[in-house]
């Protein structure tokens, strides 16, 4: 048994038994990959895939234990390399944080610019993408922190901390009707066509069942994935935008008018999530905790080790 043929049975269990996909991402053979698997199911001396034909179509029995032994080999085997790193390389390295939009441009930029200050020799990649992504991103090894707020906490292999709690908000174009709505109610805000985030992204969920629970069903003309396009779309007057409190700014935005919504919708909470067993270099807990004081290496490491059971 070798690496090769771990990494092949994981990368074949996530790429659906599509061996194809799976030579193509090893930078391997079609046929190489079939090799591996057969060589390892003679070594073991069972089968640990379903087949017909030539096709694999699914796991055995076996396979399936043994899946769960390659991850956590696999995982293992990089964090051997990450604590090597520590030790050798303290102060320098990588740091990849996977993340959306919104918290990339209104929630991390001071976190990230104090960071670079206290490494400046640490290469922190700042990967955006939606919720799923950044999820598949940790259970990979290929984010080292993921900041969100759907998905993360749903995930049992994901460690996950709060981070901050918001609030959405209601934006229109100066002089719109609504500004002389006193107090805004969903009622009045669902009598016009609306702008707000595509389904899974920065809340969306809790934005549908506020108005779905008042019995009410607003037009959405158009989803977006960042906060940005809303904003855009809302000043040309195609919509009442409906979008994260902290995407905005009187002083950025002096064609759109916030109008009073609190108590409205639910709060939201932004979340920092590692993978559980996921070895952390030094640097990578002290960005945690520039974004959360009270997340300090002890409490975040007991809780990625399992210690605080």
């Amino acid at each position: 048994m070798n690496f090769q043929q771990l990494r092949i049975i994981r990368e074949t269990v996530r790429r659906g038994f599509n061996l194809t996909e799976v030579a193509n991402a090893l930078f391997t053979s079609q046929s190489g990959v079939s090799k591996h698997i057969k060589d390892l199911e003679d070594e073991l001396g069972v089968e640990l895939f379903t087949r017909k034909g030539k096709r694999l179509l699914g796991l055995t029995a076996p396979g399936k234990e043994l899946v769960v032994v390659v991850e956590r080999m696999l995982l293992d085997a990089a964090n051997i390399k990450r604590l090597a790193e520590q030790y050798s390389n303290v102060d320098e390295g990588q740091l990849t944080v996977a993340t959306t939009h919104t918290q990339a441009r209104y929630a991390l930029p001071k976190i990230v610019a104090a960071f670079k200050q206290a490494f400046p020799k640490v290469h922190l990649r700042l990967h955006q993408g939606s919720p799923d992504e950044i999820v598949q991103m940790l259970l990979d090894g290929e984010a080292d922190v993921g900041v969100a707020t759907e998905a993360l906490a749903e995930v049992p292999e994901l460690a996950t901390f709060p981070y901050y709690g918001w609030q959405h908000a209601v934006v229109v174009p100066a002089g719109h009707p609504l500004e002389a709505v006193r107090p805004l109610t969903l009622e009045a805000i669902a009598e016009y066509p609306v702008i707000t985030y595509h389904e899974g992204f920065t809340g969306r969920t809790r934005i549908d069942k506020t108005f779905a629970g008042a019995g009410l069903k607003p037009e959405v003309v158009m989803s977006a994935l960042d906060a940005d396009v809303i904003k855009t779309y809302v000043e040309l007057g195609l919509g009442v935008g409906i979008l994260a409190s902290m995407a905005f700014s009187p002083e950025r935005d002096p064609g759109l008018r916030k109008l009073g919504s609190d108590g409205l919708f639910a709060e939201n909470i932004t979340r920092i999530a590692v993978r559980r067993g996921h070895y952390l270099r030094g640097f990578a807990y002290r960005f945690i905790e520039l974004c959360a004081p009270e997340l300090t290496e002890a409490v975040v490491a007991s809780t990625v080790s399992g210690t605080n059971v």
